[in-house]
């Protein structure tokens, strides 16, 4: 899944992508290097940052989405149900939710769905998030969710543990040590930590540095994790770097495989994409 943020505020990209021709090139793109859907969201989730309201949010995405989908499978990365909808409209086939919330706007469009865990709100969400057990409580979380969308009718539930949504950074590697945990519900796990803060801290204490390294200087951990997640049983990767991250998955998908005999080559393996 490649990001693709219409946002004027968005932690890596936002203000890049807010002219509808370059946004929609920029997706397109994120197709050519290998992206099954690229994900449209018109309102930040980074922690801190203030709500859009469903007008504003809609007017971002809704051009943008309708001119991506007859090219690829596109998502709307959304907390409202009408923005959700109106994104269904416009074209997009999958509602990725960190609210968590609109299975029923899933149901009634016959589209697929996105659950992620988020403890509070974008703008409180990083304030001291505190559990007893992380990775239960958000397994417990997810697949309540994801059997309620079930029962609704939705047919393709996704669950996502959230990386760095309401979450200490030892709870974002907590989360990745045991994603095995969430594979074995039986839903499909997406995950995405693709230049968050937790990488940027993690790779200064690699590099002996006291500055946290920049969202632009975070692609080696940003790959890192995207391929443990999918040696994990995650079904899905949401990154910013899709060429990347593909090749990482590939090379990673090779290195299982046997050498060639007899001079043969080995057939292509579509297991880690």
């Amino acid at each position: 899944m490649g990001i693709l943020n219409v946002t004027p505020d968005s932690f890596s990209d936002g203000g890049r992508f807010v002219d509808v021709d370059r946004a929609t090139e920029h997706g397109r793109e994120l197709a050519r290097q290998g992206a099954a859907i690229v994900d449209v969201g018109g309102e930040s989730t980074r922690p801190g940052a203030d709500p859009v309201d469903a007008d504003e949010e809609a007017a971002r995405v809704l051009p943008v989405i309708a001119a991506l989908a007859p090219h690829v499978r596109v998502s709307v990365d959304t907390a409202k149900a009408e923005v959700a909808a109106a994104a269904v409209e416009a074209g997009a086939t999958l509602i990725n939710d960190v609210s968590a919330s609109l299975h029923q706007v899933a149901a009634e469009h016959g589209v697929g769905w996105v659950a992620m865990h988020m403890q509070g709100r974008p703008r409180t969400m990083q304030h001291q998030p505190a559990y007893d057990d992380v990775v239960a409580e958000v397994e417990a979380f997810l697949r309540h969710r994801a059997e309620r969308a079930r029962e609704a009718g939705v047919e393709e539930v996704w669950i996502d543990p959230g990386i760095g949504c309401g979450k200490t950074f030892d709870h974002n590697w907590q989360l990745l040590a045991h994603l095995d945990r969430l594979a074995a519900t039986g839903f499909p796990v997406a995950v995405g930590t693709s230049r968050k803060a937790f990488l940027g801290a993690a790779m200064a204490a690699a590099d002996q540095i006291d500055t946290t390294v920049p969202t632009s200087d975070r692609l080696e951990g940003s790959v890192a994790t995207a391929v443990h997640a999918v040696a994990s049983g995650a079904a899905m990767v949401r990154v910013h770097d899709v060429a990347a991250t593909v090749a990482a998955l590939g090379a990673a998908g090779s290195a299982d495989r046997p050498s060639p005999v007899d001079g043969h080559d080995r057939e292509e393996s579509s297991a880690w994409l």
